[in-house]
């Protein structure tokens, strides 16, 4: 085989790749801020920890990551978006801080209980949410955005009611340790915990989907729920499970961001956070008519829209005017991965195939 039909496979495998156009759109974001700010990919010490644009988009890009492998998920069983996530984030954000300090405490330095019986409330408050999402989609076959609207609704309020209206404040230091820097003595971790809880989560989720059949089960389901049942899966079950793991990413997420922040701001945590974690994975390549899924993908995607809205911020728009041009790249992307699009790519490449070959017969 020649060198150059060698190269022309490793083009295609390459293009063929379902990261390869994630990857393209995280490296053009990066290329416009080079361009407008050469010091982009400067990263510094300071204080012994690490800064730099670089390490901010990963940190903040966190929660949107962990949220993510919950929506890939729901997206590809059920070919339906759970738009409850940021809602319930902040729910599990305002259980977490109520937990430790007290019903109707605005503020404390002294803790009810430790911080892990705090956390271990948030998640779980996270996987019953899920739970109810679960129940509604798949056992009274409720479409996927109708019945996460009830929580997208009513989990905010859910979580004044849990607060005592008020936002609640945890002034215990060790509490900033999960979404901040962890400390032991005069030692702090030079990298941001978010970036340790993404790291872990993706790698659970992978472990998981790999070293099961759960990730089989799912795109068998997401491709066709009937042809699985008959095959002996129990299509209920996948369903259900995978909105029980979108909630409990929910409810991590939630956590980390109380932690940022200290406390349970249940009108502003994860507001919007359902755009960019169905934005992440519609960028992943992810088609959001379900079945196949590339989870890797949709963590590209999710830190490739923290580096778009550090591009936005550095460009000047205001951080009330970003949706908009998120919701503008979202429509592109649907209209792309539409049937009627694809099909007339697909009749496009057929055509030039079939016309190079009559030229080719014609010389």
């Amino acid at each position: 085989m020649s060198k150059s039909a060698n190269g022309d496979s490793f083009i295609k495998k390459l293009t063929g790749s379902k990261v390869f156009l994630p990857l393209v759109c995280l490296f053009l974001v990066i290329l416009i801020n080079v361009i407008k700010s050469p010091s982009f990919l400067q990263i510094s010490i300071n204080n012994g920890v690490l800064y730099g644009r670089l390490i901010d988009i990963a940190n903040r890009g966190s929660e949107i990551a962990i949220l993510a492998i919950g929506m890939t998920l729901t997206i590809a069983v059920s070919a339906g978006t759970d738009i409850s996530v940021g809602s319930v984030m902040a729910l599990c954000a305002s259980c977490c801080c109520t937990t430790l300090v007290g019903y109707g405490v605005a503020s404390a330095n002294k803790l009810n209980y430790p911080i892990f019986i705090g956390v271990i409330v948030g998640i779980f408050v996270g996987a019953v949410c899920g739970c109810f999402n679960g129940f509604m989609v798949a056992r009274l076959k409720v479409q996927p955005m109708v019945a996460t609207l009830v929580l997208y609704t009513a989990a905010r309020a859910i979580g004044l009611l849990v607060s005592n209206n008020q936002n609640t404040y945890v002034r215990v230091e060790e509490y900033k340790y999960l979404g901040n820097f962890i400390k032991i003595g005069k030692w702090e971790c030079p990298i941001p915990t978010p970036i340790f809880v993404a790291i872990i989560c993706v790698a659970l989720a992978t472990l998981f989907l790999k070293k099961t059949a759960l990730g089989m089960y799912i795109q068998s389901v997401g491709i066709n729920k009937n042809a699985s049942r008959i095959l002996g899966i129990n299509s209920v079950l996948i369903i259900f499970v995978c909105y029980v793991i979108c909630g409990l990413c929910a409810g991590v997420a939630g956590t980390v961001a109380s932690s940022r922040i200290y406390s349970a701001d249940s009108n502003n945590i994860g507001l919007n956070f359902e755009m960019d974690a169905i934005l992440a994975v519609a960028l992943g390549g992810n088609s959001l008519a379900g079945g196949k899924f590339s989870l890797a993908g949709s963590i590209i995607g999710a830190y490739t829209i923290q580096a778009l809205t550090t591009t936005l911020l550095a460009f000047g728009v205001k951080t009330e005017q970003a949706p908009v041009v998120k919701a503008i790249v979202i429509v592109l992307i649907v209209v792309i991965q539409a049937p009627a699009v694809q099909n007339y790519i697909k009749n496009r490449k057929a055509r030039k195939i079939s016309a190079g070959g009559g030229e080719a017969v014609a010389k």
